[in-house]
């Protein structure tokens, strides 16, 4: 898949169209097989326990796969989320970034599909698993 859109630009659109997450969510980096995006976890995404809220979690996941999804067909605002199913596995580490590597499993015209793992920074057993469907709306001509 031609990547069109580089973390840069993906970035770039979340602080434009996004304000509101930009700071917390940014994408680390992107390859033709995968993104890997941040979340950079402060006290508003901690719950009771000491572990990051599976809010904000299901919202990396989220915020993965629709920068994934628009890395490949550009900025294209109205790509919704239509299914989601997300496993959590483990407690993530209190105080310490969670990062989501995504993968498209498929891109169609009208439907993508993509999942995505999450783990705590430095560490290598996932603690959420998400699977999601996006909806892409038709090319305006």
């Amino acid at each position: 898949m031609t990547i069109v859109m580089d973390a840069a630009a993906l970035n770039a659109f979340l602080e434009t169209e996004f304000p509101q997450v930009a700071g917390d969510y940014i994408v680390d980096s992107l390859s033709e097989d995968s993104l890997v995006a941040r979340l950079r976890v402060g006290q508003g995404h901690l719950r009771p326990g000491g572990t990051v809220s599976g809010p904000s979690m299901f919202a990396l996941a989220d915020l993965a796969v629709y920068c994934a999804i628009l890395s490949r067909i550009g900025p294209v605002g109205l790509a919704v989320t239509t299914n989601a199913s997300i496993d959590f596995m483990r407690k993530p580490v209190a105080g310490v970034d969670l990062l989501a590597e995504c993968r498209i499993l498929k891109l169609g015209r009208v439907l993508a599909v993509a999942d995505a793992l999450i783990r705590s920074e430095g560490m290598t057993e996932p603690v959420a698993r998400c699977s999601m469907t996006y909806s892409i709306p038709p090319k305006q001509g």
